[in-house]
């Protein structure tokens, strides 16, 4: 199938009242069609790391056909020039999401929008630094301690920034470095004390909400790396 063919079946299964739905959890309804991923994963698996494809599918701007495209690119032939285009074009935080988890982080440039993103002001440019942060802890299992430690200055930077979408990025970048591995989350910890004494609204959210996870007994004991989007 070629990318009018797929975009033309997205189309026969949209779902209004499903895109009504997502309108509650913050999607962008604009150019949305409503349709679940399990349905986007299933058209995916017959057109598995297709950057051509992955490249039409981008470009017809439909919300379910992006996430598509991030399922079915081939991180290995993405360019940084494409990581910077992708990201610019975010408006709803779960293609952000999608696309971090599925291909950004897979690419040689991961490392370095994890550190360069963070001091955007684009609302999802910015989210995508933290994302990074957050699906390299899991995913990059060679990666050591100390680059992870390097994280913690820009998450406490950035811990003041009001807005929904990236402060809870901040949050689960925080969250889940906290919970790679024991020492990590000793750090973490330290991290989100020193948070919560900022005088920021949303500083304090980010560091009471850690701290709740990150000092549980079960991560002290054994980090848990599970990895789900956050809203």
């Amino acid at each position: 199938m070629n990318s009018k063919e797929i975009i033309a079946k997205l189309k026969s299964k949209a779902n209004l009242r499903c895109v009504e739905e997502m309108v509650r959890f913050g999607i962008n309804p604009k150019n949305t069609l409503g349709i679940s991923i399990p349905v986007l994963w299933k058209i995916g698996k017959e057109h598995k790391k297709n950057h051509a494809l992955a490249q039409a599918l981008w470009k017809s701007k439909i919300h379910e056909a992006r996430i598509l495209a991030c399922i079915i690119e081939d991180p290995a032939e993405v360019s940084e020039k494409q990581l910077e285009k992708w990201a610019m074009d975010f408006d709803s935080w779960d293609v952000c999401d999608q696309c971090c988890m599925r291909v950004f982080d897979k690419t040689q440039f991961a490392w370095k929008k994890a550190f360069e993103w963070p001091a955007r002001k684009e609302e999802f440019v910015k989210r995508a630094g933290f994302v990074l942060m957050a699906v390299l802890s899991v995913h990059d299992k060679k990666a050591e301690d100390r680059q992870f430690l390097r994280f913690f200055s820009i998450i406490k930077k950035e811990s003041t920034d009001e807005r929904n979408f990236v402060k809870k990025a901040v949050n689960w970048a925080l969250r889940q470095i906290g919970k790679r591995n024991k020492a990590l989350n000793k750090k973490a910890i330290e991290k989100a004390k020193e948070i919560l004494k900022i005088n920021s609204k949303s500083a304090k959210w980010i560091a009471k909400n850690a701290l709740k996870e990150l000092e549980e007994k079960k991560f002290k004991a054994k980090a848990k790396k599970t990895l789900k989007l956050t809203v």
